[in-house]
């Protein structure tokens, strides 16, 4: 598929995706969302791609779903509306769920504003590395609607039920001394250094087992719904996988090599 509203490049095994509407603060129009699925789907499934950082162009993060998408929406017939938006909603929840269960480390480096769906896609990532212009609002109780994008499931876990609702409820903004207090931002860098910084935290965590990685990952998204017994029954199943790995077996045979030595 060729690109023409994202950009994506792949260096020594880390992917970098690219929002690219800077003249639209990389709002997330139907196109780009298309795009964006597509180019998830194919990092997810190269076993080459070790790692994600996902940024955007210009000097926005994502200011969220396109506006003009929404007028076109509101014009449609009434008796279509509900099932149009339905439907936008499938595709909505598609993207932020490839992305919040590539099996892969996946880094959000937040250059500017991330508003609405531009806050909820960082948060979908499992990592937050922001510049000084970054900043974060839950904007869509301003346009009469509700985080879709995940926010009402991701930012709780973040940073706890009650400021959660503070954050929705008023849809102010978030400044990014204030995000990384708060636990929405993990690291914050200079600019000038924001995509260095973030590509080396993705080898730095993407250099043992893709295997044990990916395992680990998706029991860890659902712990805070499982039981304690569903997470060894899961941990249990993922071990026996990972018992039978190339990446255990060679650092297995590599250890008892230098141990004997």
């Amino acid at each position: 598929m060729d690109y023409s509203l994202i950009e994506l490049q792949v260096e020594q095994g880390i992917a970098t995706l690219t929002l690219n509407r800077p003249d639209k603060r990389n709002a997330m129009s139907d196109g780009m969302r298309t795009e964006f699925i597509h180019a998830l789907e194919h990092i997810t499934a190269d076993k080459a791609i070790k790692a994600l950082v996902l940024t955007g162009a210009g000097k926005g993060f994502c200011a969220g779903g396109d506006i003009s998408g929404m007028k076109q929406r509101m014009n449609a017939p009434a008796g279509e509306v509900g099932f149009n938006g339905w439907h936008r909603q499938q595709r909505v929840h598609h993207a932020q769920s490839l992305l919040h269960t590539c099996p892969k480390p996946v880094i959000a480096a937040v250059n500017g504003a991330a508003s609405g769906l531009g806050a909820d896609t960082a948060l979908a990532c499992d990592f937050i590395i922001a510049s000084e212009w970054a900043s974060f609002t839950w904007s869509y109780i301003q346009r009469g609607i509700i985080p879709d994008g995940g926010g009402m499931y991701f930012l709780p876990r973040r940073v706890g039920l009650s400021m959660a609702k503070q954050l929705i409820f008023s849809g102010r903004k978030v400044e990014v001394d204030e995000a990384l207090s708060l636990g929405i931002v993990d690291r914050q860098v200079g600019a000038d250094v924001l995509l260095d910084q973030a590509r080396a935290w993705a080898t730095e965590l993407s250099r043992a087992s893709s295997t044990a990685l990916a395992l680990s990952k998706t029991i860890l998204n659902q712990s805070f719904e499982l039981t304690s017994h569903d997470v060894f029954a899961q941990g249990s199943q993922a071990q026996g996988i990972c018992y039978t790995s190339s990446e255990h077996r060679a650092a297995v045979e590599a250890f008892l090599a230098k141990s004997a030595g």
